[in-house]
């Protein structure tokens, strides 16, 4: 059972923390999905980005098949509130794709880590069933087209890095998230690297004010939208657009060849962060390589250092440890690239720290 109350954002105003708010955010009567759970079990609540939800599902289901004594519950609403109910200390972990800034962390209930746990894309998909082959963009394309500039499919700009597909004269109707958003994150991140333009006017963030568009909310919302509408653009995460069959195009990147999203074309985009830094809070979109896919992003669980349930703790820190171990195996045959070694290394130690 899943009830969850909505509350008028001008009463939640301990959780104003800024570009982490969604607009209508779950408030205290979050009782997560299951409310009747055998006593002798062990339920970890999470909440959060909807751009990692297929796998963390998978994860989840299975976990609890090694560990039947463990449930983890995890509300797809979205990175903005998972960042907020984490902060607030109201679940025991939160998902997201946009890194929380220092002057955030300085504004939370608790003390929160980033721990990094999969890798994957936003594609920019769309709806134009005259096309059967699959379309080349440049970034700055993209920013135009999200601008407003390009308003329809046969624009020259497109037309000429297409050379022989017949495009139609038909207007693009640009989709984007309404919601507080890591996906709208890394793709507002991306435009902001390849159009001074973008950068400039709009930025980067979960939420921008967006020159043209309509809104749907989550990943989910978003496909289905573009799946109704003839001549939209938007973007989702790789394993939405590939689970819906929603046809995706391939972006130029840094090298100047067109990468189509893959789970090789993510791991060699996440190359260029190994390093020696500590802090895993990095941006890899854009990222150079010959195969590199250039709008490729770490997803992170935010987990506070001192856990709502004191017998929860132990819990959280065992499945996230698998999570980054043998949980990656799963990452692959759902669109995700795992993460590189030295990065899960990272990570462990980070939980180890924190306990």
């Amino acid at each position: 059972m899943t009830r969850v109350e909505i509350c008028d954002p001008d009463r939640v105003g301990t959780f104003a923390l800024e570009d982490t708010m969604p607009r209508r955010m779950p408030c205290v009567l979050l009782l997560f999905f299951f409310s009747a759970l055998a006593s002798a079990q062990t339920t970890l609540n999470g909440a959060g980005s909807t751009f990692v939800s297929p796998i963390m599902s998978k994860w989840a289901q299975e976990y609890h098949k090694q560990h039947p004594e463990i449930q983890v519950n995890y509300l797809p609403n979205g990175s903005g509130a998972g960042i907020a109910l984490t902060m607030a200390g109201m679940i025991d972990f939160g998902g997201t794709d946009a890194p929380v800034s220092d002057a955030q962390l300085a504004k939370a209930k608790v003390p929160v880590i980033h721990i990094p746990v999969v890798l994957g894309a936003d594609v920019h998909a769309y709806n134009v069933p005259e096309v059967q082959t699959q379309l080349r963009f440049t970034g700055q394309v993209l920013a135009d087209i999200f601008l407003g500039k390009i308003k329809n499919w046969n624009d020259p700009a497109i037309s000429s890095m297409n050379r022989g597909v017949a495009l139609p004269n038909q207007e693009i109707t640009v989709v984007h998230r309404s919601d507080g958003s890591g996906t709208s994150y890394i793709w507002a991140d991306y435009l902001s690297k390849v159009s001074d333009e973008w950068k400039n006017k709009v930025g980067k963030g979960m939420s921008v004010k967006w020159p043209v568009g309509v809104g749907a909310n989550g990943n989910e919302g978003v496909s289905e939208r573009i799946r109704e509408v003839k001549g939209a653009i938007g973007y989702v995460e790789l394993s939405y657009a590939q689970n819906k069959k929603i046809p995706f195009g391939s972006v130029q990147n840094p090298n100047g060849l067109f990468s189509t999203a893959s789970v090789g074309g993510i791991k060699e985009a996440a190359a260029s962060a190994v390093g020696t830094q500590s802090d895993l809070r990095v941006s890899i979109s854009n990222a150079p390589g010959p195969n590199a896919y250039p709008v490729a992003s770490f997803s992170w669980i935010l987990v506070p250092v001192r856990a709502r349930n004191p017998e929860s703790k132990k819990a959280l820190n065992e499945f996230l440890v698998w999570i980054l171990t043998d949980g990656q195996k799963y990452a692959a045959d759902l669109y995700y690239s795992p993460l590189p070694p030295e990065v899960a290394a990272k990570a462990q130690r980070m939980i180890e720290e924190s306990r």
